[in-house]
């Protein structure tokens, strides 16, 4: 099906999950129960659906409980490497804490650790394969937060308005990219930073090389506060009743 193959995936799991509190005071955000397992667990099936072989997850906040709930190391027969820090990274920073775990010229698969979404992932991986982008961002048009701009190509052209290009239209980020690891070296180790940061460097220096493709299928949740957790547990219970 794709010209690459992608095996491995970032999940990111060490933010401290503020805007959850105090259902986050003892337990990082991506293992909150969700249909009676943990959120993280949704994001590791909808990677699974593409192949991936092995899972790494970076933790910060009270990181012993992802031992509890993974104390085989495992989901569904892949293995999961976690990767702690101790001064909470951000996601770029988090990206270039595990590179040497990763292979020269892999590409990885980033899921921020509190996304639900059910859409087909065949769309990233086929986009990313053509025109060599450095990286490839899943965007939606619907969403209250359109701040990445794409222009007649889908390349994306702006985010959050820093470089002043609008493009052709505005969308939402779904917190779900690939990633090459030649990115990896344009980011400091041990800085804390964003890898939206990153992306908006890379723009400004070689344009075209951040590409975006639109996913509107399927469901998309980000888990952002509690009256969107508590909303997502009450449909997962009824579709069980």
């Amino acid at each position: 099906m794709f010209g690459k193959r992608f095996k491995t995936a970032f999940i990111l799991g060490a933010g401290l999950g503020t805007r959850l509190r105090p259902l986050t005071e003892t337990c990082p955000k991506p293992l909150l129960p969700l249909g009676g397992r943990p959120v993280i667990t949704y994001a590791m099936d909808h990677l699974r659906s593409v192949g991936i072989e092995r899972f790494i997850i970076n933790t910060h906040h009270h990181a012993e409980v992802y031992s509890q709930h993974f104390p085989d190391g495992q989901w569904e027969g892949i293995p999961i490497i976690f990767r702690h820090e101790p001064v909470l990274l951000d996601t770029a920073g988090g990206l270039k804490n595990i590179e040497d775990l990763l292979a020269e010229d892999e590409t990885i698969l980033c899921y921020n650790g509190d996304i639900l979404a059910d859409f087909s992932l065949s769309k990233l991986l086929n986009r990313h394969q053509h025109g060599n982008p450095e990286a490839t961002m899943v965007l939606r048009s619907d969403g209250s937060l359109k701040n990445v701009n794409i222009d007649e190509q889908g390349r994306i052209c702006d985010i959050r308005n820093t470089l002043m290009q609008p493009g052709v239209q505005s969308c939402l980020f779904a917190g779900i990219y690939a990633v090459e690891t030649s990115l990896l070296r344009h980011i400091e180790k041990g800085r804390i930073e964003s890898i939206v940061s990153t992306f908006i460097d890379r723009i400004r220096e070689k344009p075209g090389s951040i590409a975006g493709v639109l996913i509107d299928e399927g469901d998309w949740h980000d888990i952002g506060s509690i009256d969107e957790y508590q909303l997502l547990s009450k449909k997962m219970t009824d579709r069980k009743e």
